[in-house]
Parts: C-alpha cells; sequence; structure tokens
C-alpha cells in the first residue's frame, strides 16, 4: 500500500524524512538494525519494519540483538531472524540505531561503532544526535512513526508485514492509545497502517492480554510489597528471591509499573528490579505533573516525560533510598 507524507503529532508537515538519512539509506548498500538493552516493541517493530522495507530495494540487512527476543513479542515478523554476532557484517556497513537517546543505551556489545557508520533514529527529548546521520522528532509518539515516514520517503509500498510492525510499535509506547502522546496524527496514522494490513486484533492479544501465570503471581507479590508514601510516590521493589520463588523473570515485570502508576493518589510509579549481580534496573511512571525523565537522568538513565528508567546501584535499601531522594529533589523543585 502507498502512502502519502503526514504531519506529525506537532504539526508539522513532514518531508517525510531528512534528506540525508534518505540518501544514506539509498546509496550504502548493507545495514546493520541495533536495538537498546533490554528491547522493547518500538525499537524491535521500528527495525524489523525498516529491515524489511530496505530488503525489498534489495539491501542486505542484519539484526543485531544482544538478547533474546521478548516472548510477547516474536510474532512480529523477521523476529526469528535476529543475531549475536557481527558475523556476515562487512566494514561498510552503517548500523541503524533505534529508539536510543545515545549510543551507551546499545550496550556495551555496539560500543565499538564509530559514530561515522551511525545512523540514528529516535523520538527522546535527551537525545545527544550521536550518529553521522540523525533523524530525531522528540514530539513524535514512537520511533516507528519516523520509520514509517523513512518507508515512504524511499518510495517503498508499505506491506501487511510492514504496517504490523509499526502499529506494534505505535500501539505499546502509547500504551495502547491511552498516554497522553496518542494525539489525532497518531490515531490517523493507526487506521492507515491498519488499513495496509495490521492486525491490530493481533497486536493487543500479544502486548496486553496474555501474560504467563508467573507473571501474573508476580504482580500480586509486588503490589502487596507496594508503599504509597504521603507525597505520592508508589514505590515497590522485586528481588531475585521473589523471581526464583515463583519461577518468574525480567519479561514478567513489563507492565508492573503501570499497575502502581495506576493508584488513586500516585504522582510517580517507581519500580525497583534487582539484576543477577545485585544491580538494580528503575522504571518511573508520571501522571503527568512530574518529569520523570529528569528524575532518571540524575540517576544515570533517561526517557520521556511521563516514562522514564535508569540503572540503579546496590544494596537493595541504598537504590531504594537514591530514587526517593531523587523523585523527591525533582518535586520538590517545581
Amino acid at each position: 500500500m502507498k502512502l502519502e507524507p503526514t504531519t506529525s503529532n506537532d504539526g508539522r508537515l513532514n518531508d517525510p524524512a531528512s534528506g540525508d538519512v534518505l540518501g544514506a539509506l539509498r546509496t550504502h548498500r548493507q545495514f546493520v538494525m541495533c536495538a537498546h538493552e533490554n528491547p522493547d516493541c518500538d525499537v524491535l517493530g521500528s527495525g524489523f519494519a525498516l529491515g524489511i522495507a530496505l530488503k525489498r530495494l534489495g539491501k542486505d540487512v542484519k539484526y543485531f540483538l544482544d538478547d533474546d527476543v521478548p516472548r510477547n513479542l516474536t510474532f512480529l515478523p523477521e523476529a526469528r531472524l535476529t543475531q549475536r554476532t557481527f558475523e556476515g557484517v562487512a566494514d561498510d556497513a552503517l548500523f541503524v540505531f533505534f529508539d536510543m537517546s545515545d549510543q551507551a543505551r546499545a550496550g556495551k556489545a555496539l560500543a565499538w561503532v564509530p559514530a561515522s557508520r551511525i545512523i540514528n533514529v529516535d523520538h527522546h527529548l535527551s537525545n545527544t544526535r550521536f550518529g553521522q546521520w540523525n533523524y530525531v522528532r522528540e514530539h513524535e509518539a514512537a520511533t516507528g512513526v519516523l520509520v514509517l515516514q523513512l518507508v515512504v520517503g524511499l518510495g517503498v509500498d508499505v506491506t501487511p508485514d510492514i504496517a504490523q510492525c509499526l502499529l506494534s510499535a505505535i500501539i505499546s509506547d502509547t500504551g495502547c492509545f491511552m498516554y497522553s502522546n496518542a494525539k489525532p496524527q497518531t490515531l490517523r496514522t493507526a487506521a492507515m497502517l491498519m488499513n495496509a494490513g495490521a492486525d491490530k486484533d493481533r497486536i493487543t492479544e500479544q502486548l496486553y492480554q496474555t501474560r504467563t501465570f508467573a507473571a501474573q503471581k508476580l504482580l500480586g507479590r509486588t503490589l502487596d510489597a507496594a508503599v504509597l508514601t504521603d507525597d505520592g510516590i508508589c514505590y515497590s521493589v522485586v528481588t531475585q528471591v521473589m523471581l526464583t520463588d515463583l519461577g518468574a523473570d525480567n519479561e514478567d515485570l513489563e507492565e508492573v509499573v503501570g499497575a502502581l502508576r495506576a493508584v488513586d493518589r500516585c504522582q510517580v510509579a517507581a519500580l525497583l528490579k534487582e539484576q543477577t549481580d545485585g544491580s538494580f534496573r528503575l522504571s518511573l511512571r508520571s501522571r503527568g505533573r512530574v518529569n520523570v525523565m529528569a528524575i532518571a537522568k540524575q540517576l544515570g538513565g533517561g526517557g520521556h516525560f511521563r516514562a522514564a528508567g535508569a540503572p540503579v546501584a546496590g544494596p537493595g535499601q541504598a537504590a531504594l533510598e537514591r530514587v526517593l531522594s531523587a523523585i523527591r529533589s525533582e518535586t520538590h523543585a517545581r
């Protein structure tokens, strides 16, 4: 299906993409699609969609992922084609980094890639323009929206597989259109992707209505341990012992921080997830008054105004105290 350039969420007319980025995509032969650590639907859906489009232009495409594809995302087209090595990657290949505010977000496995070989496609407010080619639009709902514009700019038909990947990215990053970033244009874009063959029902089933029994038990355990402070912070800590007891893993925590945010007096939700090395991954959510991206940046992380994350060193009590202090320093500064 042929789609026309659309206007972005802030009303600007897309061109449909940066001419420099489109030029690089047209003139180079091989591309490596790169995902950040703890990959989510936006980064994978974006990478797979652009990869499919480039293949239709006769390009050589690799998907590098230094992790397994999350269970609930294995339905995405191309998910079976990811690789953990750089086998078959030529010395002149370009690396496309999706959904990352800086190169460090990609992890140690991609730290060696020079800026001169990087195309940076992202929608984070804190993006550092770390690539030779940068296509960054901070007001878009998802990186997948930018990829749609690249596909259109390349003159590639939006096939059902491309549409499936991109609608998955948009649905995921808008919380099934419940978040404030789901503007009227976002809904129009989603409708176009459905008309192009995306299966909304399958996407929402996989992302929001399919959980393991261990994940459900873990949600209950985490909520039972949650604390709501007088100043509107709802937090909980998930330990490795809890995961082991329930036969769960970090993938089973995907929607837990949203359940904390749903508490009526919560202004900031915080979920600390203990890793195997004793450190923690922090997920933050805001009801809209507090900028959790600023909180995450204090702790060495990043994200968006209402959704962000950061690494936090252990042990547990010290990690929790640092997080609460960072949250309060931001909320009291308003």
